[in-house]
């Protein structure tokens, strides 16, 4: 199929310029070759194409019908290629990416920004979402998550710094409750508890420090699946959250959560980009994982 595709193209130059001569040229292969080429592609049609004089080349009834059925059709593959030449030169498509919330906000708009307003034609599409979501079977080009929670034969990409908890409460829970000063302590107070999307369980508080690690279940009068409620819970005076120290902005710095429990609390693996291995990605693409990366 592959000789036969070349012999045609092969044949369309000689027939378009009427000589052998300028045809080898511009196909950058020695006029005998080229010569051969359209001999077989006649012995294997069993149809003369052109007619050949030491002067001109001219196309037979059988060469000109053939000519007008395929000459425009590599026209149009050329035009195509010459296309594709200019989205490498001036990236543009659609990526697609799911990611937590949070992490949207604080992260992915601020760096991708910049990108966008210099790439008007490239598009990216978010799914912001608490689940874990399979980018393989769904069809995303990407998918953030903790770096420590992304499969091994997946290419990780660092787009931001490590991460600390923060076990945190307002002054008012406090004003009514001692601060406690052991994670062992939290089984006596009101706590905050998140419920895992993915797993259904409820989330474990687990701390670290040079001692080693150390999990504790905690108990109070609300659970939530998302980190926004937990942390208008803990505002409210409900109780105390454990979250990263991201979730909660300004608002220790400003008195309005207390933190508690701090040498327990060690940084892990912050967020990360994470894609299947492939061999040729999209110029958009490339320049997304740029734009994110730390």
């Amino acid at each position: 199929m592959k000789r036969n595709l070349n012999d045609l193209y092969a044949f369309v130059t000689v027939a378009r310029e009427g000589s052998f001569t300028r045809a080898a040229a511009q196909l950058s292969v020695t006029q005998p070759a080229l010569s051969q080429a359209i001999t077989g592609l006649e012995n294997r049609m069993q149809i003369r194409l052109l007619t050949r004089t030491t002067r001109s080349v001219s196309l037979t009834a059988a060469g000109e019908r053939l000519l007008n059925a395929i000459g425009n059709r590599f026209d149009e593959i050329e035009a195509e290629l010459e296309m594709l030449n200019a989205l490498r030169d001036k990236p543009a498509g659609t990526v697609r990416i799911t990611c937590v919330p949070g992490v949207l906000t604080r992260t992915l708009l601020p760096k991708l920004t910049p990108l966008l307003r210099e790439y008007p034609d490239i598009h990216i599409e978010f799914d912001a979402s608490h689940g874990f979501r399979d980018i393989v079977a769904d069809r995303f080009d990407a998918g953030v998550r903790i770096g420590d929670t992304i499969d091994k034969d997946m290419i990780a990409v660092p787009i931001g710094p490590q991460l600390r908890m923060a076990a945190i409460a307002s002054p008012d829970y406090f004003a009514r409750h001692p601060l406690p000063q052991t994670p062992h302590d939290l089984t006596q107070h009101q706590c905050i508890n998140l419920r895992m999307i993915k797993s259904g369980g409820i989330y474990v508080w687990d701390f670290d420090q040079e001692g080693g690690d150390l999990n504790v279940r905690v108990n109070g009068q609300l659970t939530f699946n998302t980190a926004e409620h937990i942390v208008d819970a803990a505002l409210a005076g409900f109780g105390i959250a454990f979250l990263p120290e991201e979730e909660f902005g300004d608002l220790i710095d400003q008195g309005r959560l207390i933190r508690v429990l701090e040498p327990w609390c060690q940084p892990f693996p912050g967020y990360y980009l994470y894609y299947p291995s492939r061999k040729q990605p999209s110029p958009a693409f490339s320049l997304v994982v740029e734009a994110l990366r730390v």
